[in-house]
């Protein structure tokens, strides 16, 4: 395997032990930003990322500086960030559920990437910038009508040919006094991402369908997360007490490395690459 050559010795032998307490189980992939950084897209904890202070909810709901802020950097940042594209680790997990051995893919990402790349059973931990929502009455907006509601609004904005993204897709503005937040178009409400800022929880629901997601399955990939996020540990923790394997897939250290059956530091799209091309159908 020509892909496994590209690492170096440990992580090669690191992803040899991978295969082995993988093979011929099915798996609940299981993935962060770092599968989106191939693609593009920042992450916020990785080796070279910014410094970033992320807007909480609270911010958001309470503050009409920090919205219109909010609503700036994001419209500035979306085309760049719409336009990414999936890389080849998100084209091998979708390669994974379709011959049978992935079970699906939870992800706590926001990019919509992994339904692109073809993955079929896709639960997004943390939403989806895809959709706006109205606080107040509950309307779905397109991201992408919005955004043309936002520049007929604001005719003066000019998105720049080259953006630095930060890892939800927005860019930090240089101002944003001029900006007219977009309101509900139905009820004049206030709009919101249908994402789950800093602050907010995971909808019960949505994180019930992850915890089935790994209850049906027989290992768990954790790829591209350092699990600072308490909802990644909790799935790990359900996977550890059924006592199935764990393997982790991340550059550098995470929190839950003494936890894992195998931890493969190193990239993960050509790690996930590598797991696609050893591991055998069970269609």
């Amino acid at each position: 395997m020509s892909t496994m050559l590209e690492m170096d010795p440990q992580a090669t032998a690191a992803v040899g032990r991978a295969i082995d307490a993988l093979a011929g189980r099915r798996i609940a992939i299981l993935t962060g930003a770092g599968v989106s950084t191939d693609s593009g897209i920042p992450d916020y904890r990785g080796k070279g990322a910014p410094t970033r202070t992320p807007m909480t909810a609270q911010q958001f709901l309470t503050s009409e500086s920090a919205r219109r802020r909010y609503w700036v950097g994001s419209h500035l940042g979306w085309r760049a960030f719409a336009a990414s594209s999936p890389n080849d680790g998100h084209t091998a997990l979708a390669d994974l559920e379709h011959r049978g051995i992935a079970s699906g893919v939870i992800t706590q990402n926001v990019d919509g990437l992994h339904l692109r790349a073809g993955s079929r059973r896709v639960v997004e931990l943390h939403g989806t910038m895809r959709r706006v929502l109205c606080t107040q009455c509950g309307q779905v907006f397109d991201r992408r009508d919005l955004a043309v509601r936002v520049e007929a609004e604001n005719p003066w904005i000019t998105v720049p040919e080259d953006v630095q993204l930060g890892p939800d897709g927005d860019v930090l503005p240089s101002s944003s006094d001029a900006f007219i937040v977009p309101a509900c178009s139905v009820c004049a409400g206030m709009l919101k991402p249908d994402v789950v800022f800093f602050g907010e929880y995971i909808p019960n629901e949505k994180f019930h369908e992850a915890e089935q997601l790994v209850r049906s399955s027989e290992a768990l990939v954790i790829a591209g997360s350092s699990l600072v996020v308490n909802s990644g540990v909790r799935l790990l923790e359900r996977a550890r007490r059924r006592k199935l394997p764990v393997v982790i897939i991340n550059r550098g250290q995470t929190r839950a490395d003494v936890r894992a059956t195998v931890k493969v530091d190193a990239g993960t799209t050509e790690v996930l690459r590598t797991l696609a091309r050893a591991l055998p159908a069970l269609l």
